[in-house]
């Protein structure tokens, strides 16, 4: 009899143990719970604003590439069409190397598509720049890549603002 009282003290200690595993476990997993999401909350305050910033970045360095705005911003009447054009590639250049670190909070599509509108845009001014004689004006210059642009249906440029645009709309 005292061996049948001990063994059900000893199942009810074993039960009682038991019993508080799995309420110490179930706590443990909802303190995992809250610590992640408190993470997850951390990581949206630092990376929302920077991703903000680099998808205006973005933006802002592809309207600045965009050949007409180019043109616009840095053609000086009375200039020589070699001037502008390393002016132009020049400023491309440090606008691309000023933005390269926002690739970290675009998506990979979005970063290809920006740097193919920097290739493309290099590409139409090189291609004008060969067209024109060593005594060519910016004006002449200007006009050329005007009519490049004219030419073409699609701009990379636009499609790629287009596409960031869209893609943080998406991410918002």
């Amino acid at each position: 009899m005292d061996q049948l009282i001990l063994i059900v003290l000893i199942l009810a200690l074993l039960s009682i143990v038991w019993i508080i595993h799995l309420f110490l476990k179930k706590a443990e997993v909802r303190e995992i719970k809250f610590l992640q999401i408190e993470l997850k909350k951390q990581r949206q305050e630092f990376f929302l604003p920077n991703r903000f910033q680099a998808y205006q970045q973005a933006i802002l360095f592809l309207e600045r590439i965009h050949p007409n705005n180019l043109v616009l911003r840095l053609n000086k009447p009375g200039i020589a069409a070699r001037v502008l054009q390393t002016e132009m590639l020049k400023n491309i250049r440090e606008e691309y190397d000023q933005n390269v670190v926002h690739q970290l909070f675009l998506s990979s599509t979005a970063w290809g598509m920006i740097k193919k509108s920097r290739e493309d845009v290099v590409r139409i001014i090189n291609l004008a720049g060969d067209q024109m004689s060593e005594t060519s004006t910016s004006l002449e210059f200007s006009v050329k890549i005007f009519e490049m642009l004219s030419q073409l249906e699609t701009l990379t440029v636009e499609v790629s603002i287009d596409f960031v645009k869209g893609e943080f709309q998406d991410n918002l």
